[in-house]
């Protein structure tokens, strides 16, 4: 009976903690962190503001479960766009790179996931956590998929860390232009190119096929 009632206490506590992100997410993506209180959070969770207090420690708390939450279903994302792909070739791995870079960039043009990942999330949390929540996501698949690369030999061998915050950096950047960009430019499309240049620099070059001579 003791762990019956335990079951059930801990199935309660996840779906309130499970409520509280799903009605906090479309508050931060709509008005910011800084213009969501915590009555409007548990006013639309349906629960008690002493409920919120249980499962997180204050309003910071609750926007990075938020965040931690669309960095997840960013990775999925990618993941669903890059199935399939080889990452032991050349071909597969560019193949995962541009499935990536799309996409995040079609999920950062979406204003709510702009706010909280790339705007409110740096700021509220500070660099160190928020980086630490990407690492978990988004950036330690990055990390994942340039480690491989690096070991199969069809990324130059460059410090896998590094080289993964370069290129974390220059999305996040990318992603900023596109979003500051006058609706119907061309921002997209330059940047799609330029990402792909400089991320094609940092794989092996491949050797001419058999009985092709190297243009001088």
């Amino acid at each position: 009976m003791e762990v019956n009632e335990r079951r059930t206490q801990r199935e309660r506590s996840e779906s309130t903690r499970a409520a509280l992100i799903a009605a906090a997410r479309p508050l931060f993506a709509a008005h910011g962190f800084a213009g969501v209180g915590t009555e409007a959070i548990v006013q639309a969770a349906g629960v008690t503001r002493g409920a919120m207090y249980h499962q997180f420690a204050d309003k910071v708390d609750v926007f990075a479960a938020v965040f931690e939450a669309v960095e997840e279903e960013m990775t999925e994302r990618v993941l669903a766009r890059a199935a399939g792909a080889d990452t032991s070739t050349r071909a597969g791995t560019l193949e995962v790179v541009e499935a990536g870079i799309a996409a995040w960039l079609d999920a950062c043009a979406e204003p709510g996931i702009q706010r909280i990942v790339l705007v409110d999330a740096p700021a509220v949390l500070g660099w160190q956590r928020w980086r630490e929540v990407g690492l978990r996501h988004a950036v330690g698949l990055i990390e994942a998929v340039v480690a491989e690369a690096v070991a199969a030999g069809v990324v130059q061998p460059l410090p896998v860390r590094a080289v993964t915050h370069v290129v974390v950096g220059a999305l996040e950047e990318a992603a900023l232009y596109v979003a500051s960009s006058d609706p119907g430019s061309t921002a997209r499309a330059e940047v799609d190119t330029v990402l792909g240049r400089l991320l094609a620099g940092l794989f092996v070059e491949e050797p001419p096929a058999a009985g092709r001579t190297v243009e001088q």
